[in-house]
């Protein structure tokens, strides 16, 4: 198919965005942004959650993967369960109980105020860092499929995607994105379940033959049992759970949408809900991804990693095929970066500049602030996306990782010590701190021969960085009478 045509889908996919914005944004407010007036129905949230936490990444990432590491990806999936229940259990009542807008006020409640806007600073710069690394990827197979063609350079898609997404998240904030997250999410699993249907008929096979002739690859190994691996499944476990308690239950993208559902009750059943759905999800994607490099070997295409699934779909299949696949790529591209832009729009707005707390300003002038704030983050993001398109990583998924290893660690020691503990902290030193965790993180990763020997340090990174954290704001701290928290 023409890149025209493939672009005129685009374009029509991004008007539907349009009319479902216009429709839920009328008489939005900053409360309507920033938390959707708590009035966010739980399933729809549920639902639209699994297109905000895969994104392009897991699209084309988690398929690419599995050509040199099998299904062990579903050992991290497995920690993510267990992770979303202890944040159902454990975070969301807290959040709750707290009547919060930005989650980082816990840490203003419980620790002091330089410990909340460091918290906050660090979800930003995480945030952004991971949002834009899952942009870059889908716009860069957007930029190969349709845009090179017509002269387009790179920056511009860039910034034509970043308009498009400002356009319709510009007023109606979380009140919006929660139903075109549900679109966007519907959009991506049609997609995900008609490319592996098709591949199959291709192969002339059924579920249990590719089973088998996976099997036969070493495409289906789920668990590595070797301990110095940094693949080992009690490592990939404990490491995912901790990456989900991190990167939802203490990230204000992922928990704005919770936290704008009525109740408590019902947001941990958006939560539990969700989570089992996303296990099944991720399982399909592997299952997708052996498909892809059995068709890869029977056609001779030398793709791997990134580059196979967008390589089959684009130059391999029919044109409805090409279609279906560009579709489900946008919907997994822009809940992967509309929630972002407003999440961090939401927590710059609320956390570093106060302008909940600002008596002195009327609500058009916040209202003004806000959309400021919100185009300034549209050109961040187009900044960062520029510098992931020069470093050019063949395993965006890799790189998203590595990062949320270094940058929600302290958010990790921050919220496990204020949870955990009744002391109080030195909180002007609370920032030392939460620097110095990361930059020794990076000495004991880039020395692991020297340290360790033949065992690896993988992604339980993230787990070390959030205890010398926590040890470090024990080493600052005085029992203390309590807190709230």
């Amino acid at each position: 198919m023409s890149p025209a045509m493939l672009f005129s889908f685009v374009i029509g996919y991004f008007l539907l965005l349009l009319g479902v914005a216009w429709f839920t944004s009328r008489n939005s407010n900053n409360e309507s942004f920033f938390i959707g007036n708590k009035s966010s129905n739980w399933m729809v949230v549920a639902f639209g959650m699994i297109g905000t936490s895969l994104s392009g990444v897991t699209f084309v990432s988690v398929p690419g993967a599995v050509g040199l590491d099998g299904f062990t990806y579903f050992q991290i999936v497995i920690g993510y369960l267990i992770g979303y229940v202890i944040t159902a259990l454990v975070l969301l009542p807290l959040y709750y109980r707290l009547n919060l807008t930005s989650i980082y006020n816990y840490l203003s409640n419980r620790l002091g105020v330089r410990s909340y806007k460091t918290g906050a600073s660090f979800f930003i710069l995480s945030r952004t860092l991971g949002a834009t690394a899952r942009l870059y990827l889908v716009v860069k197979i957007l930029q190969d499929a349709i845009l090179t063609s017509f002269g387009v350079p790179f920056w511009l898609t860039t910034l034509i995607i970043l308009f498009m997404i400002l356009v319709y998240t510009y007023e109606g904030g979380v009140k919006t994105i929660v139903w075109t997250d549900m679109l966007q999410t519907t959009g991506m699993l049609i997609g995900l379940v008609v490319c592996v249907f098709y591949i199959l008929h291709l192969l002339g096979t059924d579920l249990g033959g590719a089973l088998r002739a996976m099997d036969d690859k070493d495409y289906t190994r789920l668990f590595v049992f070797d301990p110095t691996s940094k693949t080992f499944f009690l490592k990939q476990i404990i490491a995912g759970a901790f990456i989900t308690i991190t990167m939802t239950g203490m990230d204000q993208e992922m928990m704005q949408k919770n936290i704008s559902v009525r109740t408590l009750g019902d947001s941990q059943k958006n939560m539990m809900v969700f989570s089992i759905i996303l296990l099944v999800v991720n399982l399909l994607f592997l299952f997708l991804g052996g498909l892809l490099y059995l068709y890869a070997e029977t056609q001779g295409i030398p793709a791997t990693g990134d580059k196979l699934f967008p390589t089959v779909a684009l130059e391999h299949m029919p044109p409805i095929i090409s279609v279906i696949f560009i579709l489900a790529l946008i919907s997994a591209l822009f809940p992967s970066a509309d929630g972002a832009i407003t999440a961090l729009t939401a927590s710059f707005c609320i956390d570093l500049l106060g302008l909940q707390r600002r008596t002195d300003l009327d609500d058009v002038t916040k209202k003004k602030w806000r959309q400021r704030v919100h185009i300034a983050f549209a050109g961040v993001f187009l900044l960062f996306v520029m510098v992931f398109y020069k470093v050019n990583d063949p395993s965006m998924i890799g790189v998203i990782l590595k990062v949320a290893g270094y940058t929600y660690g302290p958010l990790l020691g921050l919220f496990a010590f204020g949870i955990l503990t009744k002391r109080s902290v030195n909180d002007p030193i609370v920032p030392y701190i939460t620097v110095l965790s990361p930059a020794i993180c990076y000495l004991i990763d880039a020395n692991q021969q020297v340290l360790f020997g033949n065992f690896r340090i993988g992604l339980e990174l993230l787990l070390i960085n959030g205890a010398i954290t926590f040890a470090g704001l024990w080493l600052i701290s005085k029992p203390s009478a309590s807190r709230e928290g």
